[in-house]
């Protein structure tokens, strides 16, 4: 029924910037909240951003300042701008959509950031 499609991850130096993106398809629902989750190595799966239909943003506490999480309701796709960007900021980085109390995920994609 839907699909989450992501892009952008890859290897970057300390202080450098990424650009994520996710594309959702098939059902969409008008009233939605999606946003971005990570996986460290040794770690559980934690909010890195989240955004609603009408533009309400949430970030963890970790990437104030650094990340910003946008989205175009015409394309139901997701973008994660992440600046200044920090070895602590490698993980696995998953697009996830909230709709009519079911969640969905994307494949996840992997970000790394070099010292």
């Amino acid at each position: 029924q839907v699909q989450l499609v992501e892009s952008g991850g890859g290897l970057v130096q300390a202080g450098g910037s990424l650009r994520l993106s996710c594309a959702a398809s098939g059902s969409i629902f008008r009233t939605n909240t999606m946003g971005w989750y990570r996986q460290a190595l040794g770690k559980q799966r934690d909010l890195v951003a989240r955004i609603t239909n009408g533009g309400s943003t949430n970030y963890a506490d970790s990437v104030k300042g650094r990340f910003t999480i946008s989205r175009d309701n015409v394309k139901n796709t997701v973008i994660l701008q992440m600046n200044d960007l920090k070895p602590e900021d490698t993980a696995v980085y998953y697009c996830h959509l909230l709709q009519n109390y079911f969640n969905y995920w994307g494949q996840g994609t992997q970000v790394t950031v070099s010292s």
